[in-house]
């Protein structure tokens, strides 16, 4: 029978005794998860889907830490997909399992743990009611934060179950925190070096002996739970806000990277970005603007101006694409076009959404964050162009402009006043071909622009500001 009508049938069976004459098992949650990790291995499928640049180095040590059962720590600057690849693991859970009905804790029935569920298996034996829970109930993440108490985590006495007249002595009268409410599933914590020394001493248990002990019982719950953290790595070291004994308690420590080729930096832009689509609009962006747009951040990570501790995240990439789409779309709409194609103009937009992802090593007068956006940015372009063009090739633009002739353009001009310079400037319609099938105005426009900027970068035109448009002259 098919796995998805087997869970179908399974998920009709509402008392323990159905689930034994079925023959069912109920698997300890690691072995879920390995169980499921090998059916999608034998199958050639993607365990994280929409994870991309990880095949060759994080994916694989994922990969091992599931089959052998491993709490895992993912170690990471921001934007590195950290918190994506933790929720992603909740797919290798089973899409339903059984549970004691009315359980806070999605007890097993076979085997249940709680005083209340121990209690009514007594009562009802095979009669014992049952639920089923799906994967997504069975799991919890929690951001630390320095208010997280142990309470939040494990449990504390409920004071309404104590105000009903129920004995402090009475286990009935906790109430469970986050790790026992994910009972047999996966428990997260996001930035663990946030917790306090004494947060970080209450998940010893949970981790090493597998169990929980809430204060003031004579109880030992062993709860069934994997144990997921992120955490930056200048605070998970000695020196940082983690203690050594939790570090030691992590069974695998993955180092996660920003993407290492400027094609997976495309790939995470187009997949990621938020731009919805617009009705009798065609959007159309070269290839070139995406690969410089990627290359503003690959530039960002290797500038020595910017803190590398604190990361440079693919969310720059990601909103900056954003960021020139809107403006060109802005164009389209205010000049009446049907096209919307950002071009090098554009690239002034994306400075507020990159300033505030970065982080100066040195701030004062002389050290602007818009200067330095700059600079990037005319790395960026100048590296591109030269992938695309050779300036041997150009010659004849380049004389065009040494007999005086000039060249206006505007991030607000129509596409239709880039008509003239294509018929003017010798050399510019073959160089726009050699960049690809550019047909349409907004595409050809877009391409002036890059041929004019990439020789303005190799210093064989200048270029003036006037107002919102810029000329470029011998």
């Amino acid at each position: 029978m098919p796995e998805s009508q087997m869970d179908q049938s399974l998920t009709k069976i509402t008392t323990l005794s159905g689930l034994k004459s079925a023959g069912y098992q109920i698997l300890p949650v690691r072995m879920e998860m390995r169980k499921n990790l090998l059916a999608r291995l034998r199958a050639r499928e993607r365990i994280l889907p929409g994870i991309i640049g990880y095949d060759d180095t994080v994916l694989p040590e994922i990969e091992n830490g599931v089959l052998a059962g491993h709490h895992m720590i993912f170690l990471g600057e921001r934007g590195q997909a950290k918190s994506r690849i933790i929720r992603n693991l909740v797919d290798l859970l089973d899409e339903f399992v059984p549970a004691v009905k009315g359980c806070e804790i999605f007890d097993n029935p076979f085997a249940p743990i709680c005083r209340q569920c121990c209690r009514l298996a007594g009562e009802k034996g095979d009669r014992l009611e049952i639920v089923w829970i799906p994967r997504d109930r069975r799991y919890a993440e929690k951001l630390a934060t320095p208010d997280v108490s142990v309470a939040d985590l494990i449990g504390e006495i409920d004071p309404i179950k104590v105000a009903e007249g129920r004995y402090l002595a009475d286990e009935e009268t906790i109430h469970f925190g986050l790790i026992p409410r994910t009972n047999r599933g996966i428990f997260a914590v996001n930035e663990l070096p946030d917790l306090t020394e004494k947060v970080q001493v209450g998940l010893f248990n949970m981790m090493e002996e597998k169990d929980v002990q809430i204060k003031g019982y004579k109880i030992r719950l062993p709860v069934d739970v994997v144990f997921v953290a992120s955490a930056n790595p200048e605070d998970y070291t000695s020196r940082g806000r983690i203690i050594t004994p939790l570090k030691d308690r992590f069974d695998v420590q993955i180092r996660t990277h920003y993407p290492r080729k400027i094609e997976d930096e495309i790939a995470i832009m187009e997949q990621e970005a938020l731009y919805p689509p617009r009705p009798g609009m065609d959007v159309r962006v070269p290839q070139f603007l995406k690969e410089i747009l990627a290359q503003v951040t690959f530039e960002a990570r290797g500038s020595n101006e910017i803190n590398q501790s604190s990361g440079v995240s693919v969310r720059v990439t990601i909103n900056n694409f954003e960021s020139v789409l809107s403006n060109a779309e802005k164009r389209a709409i205010l000049n009446g076009e049907n096209e919307v194609v950002p071009r090098i103009s554009d690239l002034h937009s994306l400075y507020a959404s990159t300033a505030g992802k970065i982080e100066l090593e040195y701030v004062g007068e002389d050290k602007k964050e818009d200067d330095l956006v700059e600079r990037l940015v005319n790395r960026a372009v100048l590296k591109i162009f030269d992938r695309y063009l050779k300036l041997d090739d150009l010659k004849k633009i380049i004389s065009y402009f040494e007999q005086g002739w000039g060249v206006e353009v505007s991030d607000r001009a129509p596409s239709s006043e880039y008509m003239e310079p294509l018929r003017e400037v010798s050399g510019l319609r073959e160089a726009i071909v050699a960049l690809g099938p550019f047909e349409t105005p907004g595409l050809m426009a877009a391409a002036s622009e890059f041929i004019f900027e990439g020789l303005h970068l190799h210093q064989k035109l200048n270029k003036d500001r006037q107002g919102g448009r810029f000329a470029y002259h011998a």
